[in-house]
């Protein structure tokens, strides 16, 4: 039986493992996405966000803060679903190594400093989760098990 992309992109045989990872890591990022976008939580929300990003070059700076806040934000609440996890982690991981590079890293490792170890974390924990896909407790799974 030929499987189809979309079923390969769903399945998933992790366990338990990938819901204890996706739920804070979802959740994180939804929180930042929503501080990008709608000034949420003590955000800049998009015009800030814009601004910002134009500052350090990343232009248009508007069309950036949409990209970024958006995957960051629905890229979170997927994860928290297990909804597509594979493509919202890898697009999630691709947005936090954007930041490593272009606003953490000259700051060195650590946090306190501005550094990027907490966006290199995520980064990580994204990256596993595009590997092990939902688990058997997300959406993916059950839409998996309905494609047959």
């Amino acid at each position: 039986m030929k499987t189809s992309l979309f079923s390969k992109t769903l399945h998933s045989n992790a366990g338990a493992a990938a819901l204890i990872l996706r739920v804070p890591v979802g959740l994180i990022l939804a929180a930042h996405g929503a501080q990008k976008l709608f000034s949420w939580f003590g955000g800049n929300g998009l015009t800030g966000t814009a601004q910002w990003l134009s500052s350090m070059g990343m232009e248009p700076g508007l069309l950036m803060a949409i990209l970024a806040g958006g995957a960051e934000f629905f890229g979170g609440l997927a994860l928290v679903l297990g909804l597509l996890t594979r493509p919202a982690a890898l697009i999630a991981a691709f947005t936090m190594l954007i930041a490593i590079f272009s606003v953490h890293i000259s700051n060195g490792l650590f946090a306190a400093d501005g550094g990027y170890e907490y966006a290199l974390v995520l980064m990580v924990a994204l990256l596993s989760l595009a590997v092990q896909g939902g688990g058997y407790l997300s959406i993916d799974k059950a839409l998996s098990e309905k494609m047959g």
